[in-house]
């Protein structure tokens, strides 16, 4: 069986989701059908402890910090996951940015 897309989810403060948005849209990767621009995005809590080392965006090393963020989802092309990756990166406030891919069938 070939997989052709995949779900990718990743946790980023909200202002810098329409710089994503711009970026992976920009690849072609957001199309669905006859549309562009395709993902959804809601607000959750987490938790996070900065150990030794670290270079937070938020919170101070070595204490427990939550806060709100959201949870950034779309499908893409699975040919497509290594560049989209890299572009999360590049527009990603967060030293260890989480990037959940799941294969679709």
């Amino acid at each position: 069986m070939t997989i052709k897309n995949c779900k990718v989810e990743v946790l980023i403060p909200e202002v810098f989701i329409v710089k994503l948005r711009n970026r992976l849209n920009e690849m072609g990767v957001l199309k669905v059908g006859k549309y562009d621009h395709v993902l959804s995005y809601s607000e959750v809590r987490g938790y996070w402890r900065p150990l030794e080392g670290a270079n937070p965006y938020d919170g101070e090393v070595g204490k427990i910090s939550s806060g709100s963020e959201c949870k950034m989802e779309f499908r893409c092309p699975y040919e497509s996951i290594g560049d989209v990756k890299r572009v999360i990166k590049s527009v990603h406030p967060y030293e260890e940015p989480i990037i959940n891919v799941f294969p679709l069938l």
